[in-house]
């Protein structure tokens, strides 16, 4: 598999134990399949940047690929609440964020990498929209491909991180990739205010999953499938 990681640096040899534990999968070196994303996501206003080239040999390591069918949107939901802050802003979102871990929960450290929906940005604002009851997990799932994001690569073990071998790096301009960036992002907040001026009210909100005690079983969670 190559992957590309976006940074300010260049990054020869990344470092196992490094990085922020409350990313969305946890610990771990993010990347992504697409050149052009590390780019984008590797430059600040004014800064530019990096896109990190990996070589990273998969044979026989054990891959967590959340985004199919064997998984649905709420296992990548725990996941994420596990691990990054959310802003609980009415009583069904603490109830439904203590639910979302006991019910759906997914041990990402017993895996060596780590594939799925990135959730920056305006990503993460639609998964604490869901979590606060504003949309469905109907909309949440549709919402998750706005803005066409793809998918993050997490490289998680140890024994991982020593199957990695730089393949060199390109420099990411600010002036160029910045403004992708933002292009992106603002397409998929149009795109997301326009699935809510639909007024779908009969998808399946939290209270309900909530109060139905539902889980991975039930057939109206939609199953995830790559971007």
């Amino acid at each position: 598999m190559k992957i590309f990681h976006g940074s300010q640096s260049v990054i020869k040899v990344p470092q196992y134990g490094l990085g922020k534990v409350g990313n969305d999968f946890g610990l771990g070196f993010y990347c992504t399949e697409s050149e052009d994303l590390a780019k984008e996501w590797s430059v600040q206003p004014s800064s530019d940047g990096f896109a990190n080239a990996y070589e990273l040999d998969i044979e026989g390591l054990n891959i967590l690929r959340l985004n199919t069918p064997e998984f649905t949107i709420l296992n990548w939901m725990a996941i994420l609440v596990t691990h990054r802050q959310f802003k609980l802003k009415v009583p069904v979102a603490g109830a439904a964020y203590h639910y979302l871990k006991s019910r759906f929960a997914v041990n990402v450290d017993a895996y060596d990498v780590i594939t799925g929906y990135p959730a920056d940005d305006s990503y993460f604002d639609f998964a604490e929209a869901f979590l606060n009851n504003s949309i469905s997990v109907e909309q949440l799932a549709v919402a998750l491909r706005l803005g066409k994001l793809g998918e993050q690569v997490v490289v998680k073990s140890r024994d991982a991180f020593q199957r990695l071998e730089f393949a060199g790096f390109s420099p990411a301009a600010a002036v160029f990739y910045y403004p992708r960036r933002q292009a992106r992002n603002e397409t998929a907040n149009r795109e997301y205010e326009e699935l809510l001026a639909k007024n779908d009210f009969h998808g399946l909100y939290m209270n309900v999953i909530l109060a139905e005690r539902i889980g991975n079983d039930d057939e109206r969670i939609p199953r995830n499938a790559a971007p």
